[in-house]
Parts: C-alpha cells; sequence; structure tokens
C-alpha cells in the first residue's frame, strides 16, 4: 500500500468513525440532551419478526420515572421499602448489563397505590389507577446526577459511587409546598444551572449552581404543578419556563427576571412538559381543559406572549389534550399521546402547531409517551409495546413493534449509543436497535 493510499484510508476510517459517534449519544435527562425529546441517533427501521433483542432485563418495583442514559450507566428512580418505609431510591444501573452499582435513597414516598397493593392490576387496562411511586427522572451531567425528590429534596449524587455531593431543601430552605401528590417534575440542567420548582413566596422558581449547589438565582411567586420546566431560545432569548399553576411563566435563563407569562386554566393536575417551535408554545392538560398555543413575541424592550388558537378537552377526535404525555415536534407539527385516563386504547396523533388541526389519529397506545428519533417517533404505550413511525403528516405509517416489558408503563423511552431503554411499574429492559439488528 503507498502512503497516498494508506493515507486516505485512514481518513476514510476516521470520517466513518466520527460519524458513528455523531450518531450515538447519550440521554441526560427527561426531554433528552435538547430538552425536546428528540435524538439525532439513527436506528434499526425493520425489526426482527420474533421481537428486539433484549440486552438485559431486570426486575425493578414501582415508579414512573424514565431513564436517563450517560457514561456507560443507566439511572433511574424506583420505590423501595426501607426500615420500614417506602423510599424513593436513585439506582444506578449497568448500561451493558443492567447489573445494579449503587442505590441513594432520595425522598420517602407518601402517596403510593401498588398494582400488588389493592390496585386494579389491570396494567393498561380501562380502569387503570395512578399512585405507583417515583415519578421524576434523574439528570446526569459532567460525572454528576441530579435527583429531584417526591418532597422536593434537590439532591447531587457522584455518578462513579453513589455519593452524595449536596441536596437542598426545597421546603425547608425556600418555603416551599409540595402540589397534590407530592412532586413529579425532573430537575432541568443547562449551562451551569440545574433547574427546579417548589419554593415559596417570591421563590417559587429557582436556578441552582450545578457544581456546588449555591442558589443561582430564585424568582416569583406561584402555585407549582407536575409539569418539568423546559429551557428554550425564543427571539434570541434563552429562557426557562415554568407550567405552573397560574399557566406560563418564562424567566430569563441566567437571571430570573421575568419575560413573559401566558395565563392557562388550571384543574386538579398539571403535567406535560410545555413545546417550543420557533416563537409558538404550545401546552396542554386533562381534567377538562385541553390544549393550546400561544405566540411569544417582542413588546418593546420586553416580550409577550398572546393565544393563537385553544381546543377544549372534550374528548372528542379533535381534542388535543395531554394527561402527562409530551408530545416532540418535527417540521412544525407535534406527535404524542393526546388523550385523557384512555387506558390501553388512547390515540397517537399528529397536530399542526401553527393551527391545533388534527392531521391523523391513531388508536391502541393508551398513556405512554414517544420520542423524536431523527425522522421518526419511537412510542412506548402503557401496555409495554415499542412502535416506530414515521414522522409524516401524510398519514400513521408504523415500521416496527415489540413487546418490551410488563407492567404498567407510563414513562418515556429513552434511544442511546443504539439501544432502547425502557421501563414499567415491574421490569426495566435494555433493547439492541442498533442498525446490526434490522431484520433480514
Amino acid at each position: 500500500m503507498t502512503k497516498m493510499t494508506f493515507a486516505f484510508a485512514s481518513t476514510v476510517v476516521a470520517t466513518l468513525a466520527a460519524a458513528t459517534s455523531a450518531q450515538a449519544a447519550d440521554w441526560t435527562q427527561y426531554r433528552g440532551p435538547n430538552h425536546n425529546g428528540s435524538t439525532t441517533e439513527k436506528i434499526a427501521a425493520k425489526w426482527p419478526a420474533g421481537g428486539l433483542k433484549a440486552l438485559w432485563k431486570v426486575p425493578v418495583v414501582d415508579g414512573f420515572s424514565s431513564f436517563a442514559v450517560a457514561g456507560g450507566k443507566a439511572f433511574t428512580v424506583v420505590g423501595r421499602e426501607l426500615d420500614g418505609s417506602a423510599q424513593e431510591v436513585c439506582v444506578a444501573l449497568n448500561a451493558d448489563t443492567g447489573k445494579e452499582l449503587w442505590a441513594v435513597p432520595v425522598a420517602t414516598m407518601r402517596y403510593i397505590k401498588r398494582e400488588n397493593m389493592g390496585g386494579t392490576g389491570q396494567a393498561g387496562a380501562p380502569g387503570n389507577q395512578g399512585g405507583d411511586g417515583p415519578r421524576s427522572t434523574p439528570s446526569v451531567d459532567g460525572g454528576f446526577v441530579y435527583v429531584l425528590g417526591a418532597q422536593l429534596r434537590l439532591v447531587c449524587i457522584e455518578a462513579a459511587n453513589g455519593k452524595v455531593a449536596w441536596s437542598k431543601d426545597l421546603m425547608a430552605e425556600h418555603g416551599g409546598k409540595t402540589p397534590t401528590w407530592d412532586n413529579a417534575a425532573s430537575p432541568v440542567i443547562d449551562g451551569d444551572f440545574v433547574y427546579a420548582a417548589g419554593g415559596g413566596a417570591g421563590q417559587a422558581l429557582l436556578a441552582f449552581n450545578k457544581r456546588t449547589g449555591a442558589v443561582a438565582w430564585k424568582s416569583q411567586t406561584e402555585d407549582i404543578t407536575h409539569s418539568t420546566p423546559v429551557v428554550a431560545t425564543i427571539l434570541g432569548q434563552r429562557q426557562v419556563i415554568f407550567f405552573c399553576k397560574s399557566g406560563l411563566v418564562s424567566l430569563d435563563a441566567k437571571s430570573g427576571s421575568l419575560l413573559w407569562k401566558h395565563a392557562f386554566k388550571f384543574a386538579v393536575s398539571t403535567a406535560m412538559t410545555p413545546v417550543v417551535g420557533g416563537d409558538i408554545v404550545f401546552c396542554s392538560a386533562g381534567y377538562g381543559v385541553g390544549g393550546g398555543a400561544a405566540r411569544v413575541s417582542k413588546d418593546g424592550a420586553g416580550f409577550k406572549a398572546e393565544t393563537i388558537w385553544f381546543v377544549a378537552g372534550n374528548g372528542k377526535p379533535e381534542s388535543v389534550a395531554n394527561h402527562w404525555s409530551s408530545p416532540v415536534l418535527k417540521d412544525g407539527h407535534l406527535y404524542g399521546m393526546f388523550q385523557f385516563k384512555e387506558y390501553g386504547s388512547g390515540p397517537l396523533k399528529c397536530v399542526e402547531l401553527a393551527t391545533g388541526t388534527v392531521k391523523w389519529s391513531q388508536p391502541g397506545f393508551g398513556p405512554g409517551n414517544i420520542i423524536l428519533v431523527g425522522n421518526q417517533i419511537l412510542a412506548l404505550s402503557d401496555t409495554g409495546e415499542v412502535v416506530l413511525a414515521e414522522a409524516t403528516t401524510a398519514g400513521y405509517k408504523e415500521l416496527s413493534r415489540a413487546k418490551a416489558v410488563e407492567g404498567k408503563c407510563w414513562s418515556t423511552p429513552v434511544v442511546s449509543n443504539g439501544r432502547v431503554y425502557v421501563r414499567s411499574t415491574k421490569e426495566a429492559a435494555c433493547l439492541d436497535v442498533s442498525a446490526k439488528s434490522a431484520q433480514r
């Protein structure tokens, strides 16, 4: 081989390696590293007829916490009996084998109704009830794991060994209070800050230095909900948007100063994360509320948000209410589980962001969750099926489907490094969806 040929071959190998690396990524928090439920990874579109290969499957007890995957570990929060009380416990699993590496208690659970303790026992079936333990998902950054417990204790844990680096009690230190059924929101990391809600008057919405736990800023007097905030850039302004009982509250991500508010009806519980598309912000709620979108614009030196459409949550085909599932956005259209308590049967819908028009609706998913994987949507039904479909307005186009886990699935599927990580109230699994797994 000549030097020139060797050099060319080396360049090709390096380029291919770089491309492969760019396609694979960690999934570091609840809505992913991009705060929008998306990844640029490419996965197999056609799965084996016999189902996806499970690289591992392990039992887990209780909870709707999803996975965060980073640095060769998969993190989630489970419910466990410790010293005679029900506890939320953050666990780290080996991402390759599922072996538990460490476990750290973060909160006492006051609201729990397990399937084996008087619940319906009908995962994904009509009449299904809530409860079932932890709902907050860990966030991972720079070798640390961040968990916001049911009673608003924010804990920073060393990913390598499970040692608690720092913790903050939002109720004791900031005069906070939990919503009904306690906290379900996840901590959100962006830049140097970790964002959380739950303080009292003048400090309901908070930012902490992610390394030290020091308060970076505190802002507003609001009643919090179960919604995880979102960080986005709108009209050149980096902002963090909280979905409170009063509606949407947007703050300057660095200073915590108020940018704009948008009133939105509250009833019983609000849990989905707002979705940002350009200058439009979508939000919705169950319990008869509905869904709608606001357009953010400049208003002198500040901002304002005005409703551009709203559809009542009346259970009709045009309804765009979300119970707790957060949709994803692709080419101006939302894809998600737009439904309320339609266990085992609720539809996956495609909705135009600018108008609220339902482009298509496909039943049979229940209140599961969805992420965007390149040009495809990956859904986890409440009965434990993973489904891959095209993100297209032309109609529902399913590519592959496989049974993943048993038990009730109200958590979000995660794609990281050619694998899908899913969990239910009974078990967790890691499934091979890499290109080599494709059906031949």
